[in-house]
């Protein structure tokens, strides 16, 4: 599939071999450092994935350097799908890589579907290591048994996080993903007759990510 133009593409060792990284500079020097989760690769996810990439662009846009790297077996990537354990530890050392690169940056993660489901544990990774998040975006999070038998062990995360879904999500339940959101507290911003892929929705999911970014003091830092 094709890149956007003024998207670079580049690789880092992993664990399982390369791992495949589309990466979007702001003008100017970076203000953070983002990395963005895509889809199920099974089912056709990619990091060029229409979600992935708006909300990479909404990060670009307020000055991050946003990184969709591709899990495992996708494209570019070496290895084999590993249901989220190895995915997670390869956005770690995408993770570590960018902080040593670009010291001192506020950093932030965004997943949608499958993609979120990783980040949950990257999160929880990061919080037991006492990493700062400065903002952690979740689209269409999967939680339990979903379409297709999968099951989705998803953690808590940090109180301060969006997550948003699709009203009408036929893949990630809506009323699954309350029973994973209602212990902990956590708000889930609806979009009224979204389905899982936000379909004629992306502006409005854009302008409710934005939003959160835009919030004085906004960020799940621990």
């Amino acid at each position: 599939m094709a890149v956007a133009s003024g998207t670079e593409k580049t690789t880092l060792d992993g664990d399982a071999g390369p791992i495949e990284m589309l990466v979007d500079r702001p003008k100017g020097d970076p203000l953070g450092i983002a990395v963005v989760g895509h889809p199920h690769p099974l089912l056709g996810g990619s990091a060029t994935h229409k979600v992935p990439h708006q909300l990479a662009k909404a990060l670009v846009a307020r000055g991050y350097l946003a990184v969709r790297p591709n899990f495992r077996g996708v494209e570019g990537s070496g290895g084999a799908h590993d249901q989220g354990r190895g995915e997670a530890q390869d956005m770690l050392a995408v993770i570590a890589h960018l902080r040593a690169s670009h010291p001192g940056l506020p950093l932030a993660l965004a997943g949608f579907s499958f993609g979120a489901f990783v980040m949950t544990h990257v999160a929880a990774a990061l919080v037991a290591q006492s990493v700062p998040i400065r903002h952690l975006v979740l689209a269409g999070t999967p939680y339990g048994v979903v379409k297709g038998h999968r099951s989705y062990d998803t953690p808590a995360v940090p109180a301060d996080c969006l997550v948003v879904h699709g009203e009408h999500d036929e893949r990630a339940q809506l009323a699954a993903l309350f029973d994973w959101a209602r212990p902990q507290a956590l708000p889930v911003v609806v979009v009224p007759g979204a389905d899982h892929f936000f379909t004629g929705k992306l502006p409005l999911l854009v302008r409710i990510v934005g939003g959160y970014l835009d919030r004085p003091g906004s960020g799940t830092t621990v």
